[in-house]
């Protein structure tokens, strides 16, 4: 019997919170699916061709995740992890939209 991971976003109030496990100068832009870590957490793979430095790696990671899930850039905020590879992004507007959005990009079936 195998127990399914938590997805690696939160639903909140006001939107939801997504882990983020993001690798710049990844040679492109893309979200690449979801990856279970060895601590336990489920993370969503992305990769940018951004350096990681003065920021630049996260706006590009804000902008990847605003075109991916159809949302202004406006309302993805970074939280957590603005120097380190895993990143905890607060993504504001209609939970159950933004969730649908996410589990056809990583292919989870309902």
């Amino acid at each position: 019997m195998s127990i399914d991971p938590a997805p690696p976003w939160t639903i909140t109030s006001d939107g939801i919170l997504l882990t983020v496990r993001l690798t710049p100068k990844g040679g492109r832009d893309a979200v690449e699916g979801v990856e279970s870590m060895a601590d336990g957490r489920t993370v969503v793979k992305a990769r940018v061709r951004a350096a990681a430095s003065e920021g630049e790696a996260n706006a590009a990671l804000t902008n990847l995740i605003a075109r991916t899930l159809a949302v202004p850039p406006s309302r993805i905020t970074l939280v957590a992890g603005a120097t380190a590879r895993i990143k905890r992004l607060r993504v504001v507007g209609d939970a159950g939209t933004i969730v649908a959005a996410l589990e056809k990009i990583m292919g989870v079936v309902k």
